[in-house]
């Protein structure tokens, strides 16, 4: 028997997988990455070394207003380690500055106070200004251009208000988007509802080239970098993280140029030869990631990119947040498969697209070629079932489960953390 330890939720599992079934194990180079300097080291040497950028010291001397746009509670920014270093150096060159933190949800719901102490450090929460973006709150938002797909861009006052426009996050492979990081933080992250639906289109999703590290001729990534230009998206700080949520390493400076160089630096650790297998164990990489179904179609996907069709990928999620999303849930539960799923969502207009389209769209695709085993003791085993997968409470139970699926010499390929590799 193979050992290999995997993330759920805020702990690690240890599973055992019979050593004559086990084919390959895919990991991201990330997770043995070996840093000498601290987290607060790496983040402070790429602000003193922007990329493309005049230092975030000399661009916040002279303005009065500041919006530092950030990630939710979806996602693990170790905001505790680069905010307050972001804080410091603003306010060490402008003491007067006004700063707003706005919280970019995207299509998510608002990060709760409890949430912003567990993200942030309770000090920051109670000194800072702190807002959640709200997509679907129309008064908030204000139309700025149209998108090179044709829909309307539609973003949040407050960033488009701000005399100087600067975000932090972090960069992984990202399941339609290429990557993450740099340019999401404006779209999804503070723009509305209808423009992230429009980005967010089945007709891009659908396109080849809309997959984990591709954002050449990717046209949501497209999409984004328009959005983050309109909205004057100044400076970054976008770092990368183990898969103990530590940071490995930092870009920092021009939005895109500075992004750009931080998707190589992952796409080289991150990359991975896909191992066919009849059965694939994939993980969301445990807390934040692995909160609800919605989040946790990316893990998904990385089995997906290495399952033969017709076999079994179990995933591994806690899911303890449940579905994620009503529309989401609502249009898996209520079809008949997910044939009929992706037979109706091709043939809804970019313009037409409907909330958690892609997220229903890309669970369909999986489903119509696999069988999903999603293991979790934090949710209810019955909206699983009725999201047309099947339910194990443990690990042990899934992997019977998918054996009597393919036999008892199927082959299996493990990837401990599905969004953190680029499946070749």
């Amino acid at each position: 028997m193979t050992k290999i330890k995997i993330p759920y939720s805020k702990q690690f599992l240890e599973i055992e997988i019979p050593d004559n079934n086990l084919v390959a194990i895919l990991e991201s180079k990330a997770h043995a990455y070996k840093v000498e300097q601290t987290q607060q080291e790496i983040v402070s040497k790429a602000l003193d070394n922007p990329i493309g950028s005049a230092k975030l010291e000399d661009l916040v001397k002279s303005v009065k207003n500041l919006v530092l746009i950030t990630s939710d509670h979806t996602r693990p920014v170790p905001s505790k380690v680069t905010m307050p270093i972001l804080l410091s150096r603003i306010r060490s060159a402008n003491p007067k500055i006004k700063i707003t933190i706005l919280i970019a949800t995207g299509f998510h719901r608002p990060t709760t106070r409890q949430e912003m102490i567990d993200k942030f450090g309770a000090e920051i929460v109670e000194n800072e200004v702190i807002i959640n973006h709200v997509s679907e709150d129309y008064n908030s938002v204000v139309r700025v251009g149209t998108l090179p797909s044709g829909g309307e861009l539609w973003l949040n006052k407050i960033a488009m208000e701000a005399e100087l426009l600067i975000s932090e996050g972090f960069i992984e492979p990202h399941f339609f988007a290429g990557f993450s990081g740099g340019r999401k933080s404006v779209l999804p992250g503070v723009a509305s509802a209808k423009t992230v639906m429009a980005n967010h289109c089945s007709e891009f999703i659908a396109s080849e080239y809309a997959r984990s590290g591709v954002i050449v001729n990717n046209p949501i990534h497209r999409d984004m970098i328009y959005a983050a230009k309109q909205a004057k998206l100044a400076f970054i700080l976008n770092v990368v993280i183990d898969s103990n949520k530590k940071v490995i390493n930092a870009f920092a400076g021009d939005s895109e140029l500075a992004h750009i160089d931080g998707c190589k630096f992952v796409m080289e650790l991150a990359s991975v030869k896909a191992v066919k297998a009849d059965i694939v164990v994939s993980t969301n990489g445990g807390y934040p990631l692995d909160q609800n179904i919605y989040q946790s179609v990316k893990g998904m996907t990385a089995a997906e990119a290495t399952c033969r069709e017709g076999g079994v990928i179990i995933m591994v999620s806690a899911c303890n947040d449940g579905h994620g999303g009503q529309s989401f849930y609502d249009n898996i539960a209520n079809a008949s498969g997910p044939r009929a799923v992706l037979d109706r969502v091709l043939k809804v207009g970019r313009n037409d697209t409907v909330p958690d389209q892609w997220e229903f769209q890309i669970l369909a695709r999986i489903l119509d070629t696999h069988t999903v085993i999603l293991v979790t003791d934090m949710c209810d085993p019955e909206m699983i079932v009725k999201m047309h997968m099947k339910h194990a409470a443990t690990f042990e139970e899934a992997l019977q489960m998918a054996f009597e699926i393919k036999g008892k010499n199927a082959k299996i390929t493990v990837i401990p953390d599905g969004v953190s590799v680029v499946v070749k």
